[in-house]
């Protein structure tokens, strides 16, 4: 195999790997019933005209499987908090005791669980696509390499086979996010 066609390969193994990575960090915000600070990775609060992560301006934990306490660095971002909470539309009630805010997190409902599986199915369907592109952009490169018809044959095989296991990879991430979302 030459160097040009090694490379190709490598990078396309790279841009699916960053499109497994991307589904994961996905499917860790999804909520399946048991509270994690994951469930806050995506709260920008405004700080000082800046729109930062939460995990940046508090320390975010889960004292139990019910709720999440969020204990800002400054007393002063109680407010900033508690709004960027409620603008990011998570379905949760902050409340305010002026030192910490808690959170409790709701048991899950079956159409919420069947809405969170449908929001799983999504975000690998946007994994496999992300694949695909990566073994449409790896095709298109071996064909305009200077290489026998036979070694670009053997090399879109390769990609075929890589693009493969990593849909497999997707599939078995789904179910058991799945299998965690479902079960009461």
């Amino acid at each position: 195999m030459s160097e040009e066609v090694e490379f190709i390969i490598d990078t396309t193994k790279e841009a699916m790997g960053d499109a497994i990575a991307h589904l994961e960090k996905e499917l860790r915000a999804i909520r399946a019933g048991k509270a994690t600070p994951a469930m806050l990775a995506n709260v920008m609060v405004d700080y000082y005209g800046s729109q930062t992560p939460l995990s940046q301006v508090a320390n975010v934990n889960t004292p139990d499987p019910r709720t999440i306490a969020i204990q800002p660095w400054e007393k002063s971002m109680l407010q900033p908090i508690e709004k960027a909470i409620m603008a990011a539309n998570l379905g949760f009630n902050p409340m305010n005791n002026g030192d910490i805010i808690m959170i409790n997190v709701p048991p899950l409902t079956e159409e919420r669980r069947i809405g969170l599986a449908k929001q799983a199915k999504a975000e690998a369907e946007h994994a496999k696509v992300g694949i695909r592109n990566a073994r449409k952009d790896a095709n298109n490169d071996i064909k305009k390499t200077d290489i026998s018809d036979d070694l670009k044959k053997d090399s879109e095989l390769d990609i075929q086979n890589l693009t493969d296991s990593f849909v497999k990879v997707i599939e078995e991430k789904l179910a058991v996010k799945e299998r965690e979302i479902m079960t009461v």
